[in-house]
């Protein structure tokens, strides 16, 4: 990701822990190489199916 949007490896794993922290990624760790996937809730925004709370 970082190589093919021109950033420092070290300014995507910030993102990507950011988004893990805030329940939208999941990630596993295969042989050197970190996976990121998508959560249920990670889809929902993608999709446009989450709401703001009212409060």
């Amino acid at each position: 990701m970082a190589r093919r949007h021109g950033l420092a490896p070290s300014t995507v794993s910030a993102h990507l822990s950011v988004l893990r922290e805030a329940g939208l990624l999941v990630s596993r760790r295969q042989g050197h190489y970190v996976l990121y996937g998508r959560t249920a809730l990670g889809d929902a925004v993608v999709d446009g199916d989450v709401r703001p709370e009212a409060g």
